[in-house]
């Protein structure tokens, strides 16, 4: 029997299986760059690396479930800290410029929800569309997004942004979104094998998702790893797609080229490569700045007592 272990650790899933992935419900225009029969791995030039690459990621973590009693039902809901911030790297050196804790309330709007006073803090109340699991995920998540947007600086021509995940609303100029875990599968069977086929370094050529206004460019890249299965080390770009196709080339060349110097390795990192250095440096640190859970558990249960 011939077997590969994943380097990854399991409570985070694959990075990539093309078996697993479901089907893009997007519009995807793949012949952008290159007609289909031309679809081949690309090797990016050489380029100058940017002045600076801002690293924005954030992290986010369930307190305590809660339930809010009205006039007339009981509603359920989640006590939740998020963190987000962003990460300079300049030459040899990467410093935390930004870090943002918000502690929050979702719950679906009734009488008498609001924000919680505790000792650790407030918890700020933040509406959600219903009480069910899904719902309050996404409102937690959405809540990370928007404080990540929050630490994002203003960068000059010759920096880049790199936001961990999809882009999303987060369109703002030299800013590409990094997906490390593949769930969706946006180019026909065709294509596919071309990601496969990848060599360090080298990127797909461009496909297009999305139509009336609302586009994005991207690409797959794989990033140096051992190569156990033909999607190790595989992850896919975004960026906004505004612009020419040429340019959106060429942006994807330079993204390619310069994430390699980030990637990171199995005896440093559970999701190596594609969980690159920054990021994980980031991680931890917005980690420590959640506070501890069994402390704020507590304050959430005195202040429900109180209540």
């Amino acid at each position: 029997m011939r077997f590969a272990v994943e380097t990854w650790e399991p409570e985070y899933g694959t990075p990539g299986d093309t078996d697993a992935l479901d089907a893009s419900t997007d519009v995807v225009t793949a012949d952008v760059e290159r007609p289909l029969v031309a679809w081949e791995p690309q090797t990016p030039p050489p380029s100058d690396p940017p002045e600076v690459v801002y690293f924005v990621d954030g992290v986010r973590r369930i307190d305590a479930r809660i339930w809010v009693t009205g006039e007339e039902r009981v509603i359920g809901g989640s006590c939740a800290t998020v963190a987000a911030g962003t990460v300079a790297c300049s030459h040899s050196t990467a410093t935390v410029i930004d870090a943002r804790i918000v502690r929050g309330v979702f719950a679906p709007p009734t009488e008498g929800v609001g924000p919680i006073e505790t000792s650790a803090g407030v918890y700020e109340y933040f509406p959600v569309r219903s009480g069910s699991p899904e719902d309050l995920y996404l409102g937690i998540h959405e809540r990370m997004t928007d404080l990540e947007t929050q630490t994002v600086p203003r960068a000059r021509s010759d920096d880049l942004i790199v936001f961990d995940g999809p882009l999303r609303r987060r369109t703002t100029e030299r800013s590409v979104g990094l997906v490390k875990t593949q769930h969706v599968q946006y180019l026909d069977d065709t294509q596919l094998p071309v990601v496969g086929a990848l060599g360090p370094g080298q990127r797909t050529p461009l496909f297009l998702i999305g139509s009336r206004g609302s586009t994005r460019w991207s690409w797959y890249l794989r990033l140096p790893s051992l190569r156990i299965h033909s999607w190790a080390g595989i992850v896919r770009c975004e960026s906004p797609g505004a612009g020419t196709v040429e340019a959106a080339a060429s942006f994807a060349d330079m993204v390619t080229s310069n994430l390699q110097r980030f990637a990171s390795e199995p005896h440093k990192e559970s999701r190596a490569p594609q969980n690159l250095y920054p990021i994980k440096g980031l991680e931890s640190t917005l980690r420590r700045r959640l506070g501890d859970q069994r402390l704020l558990e507590r304050a959430l249960r005195t202040a429900a007592a109180r209540s």
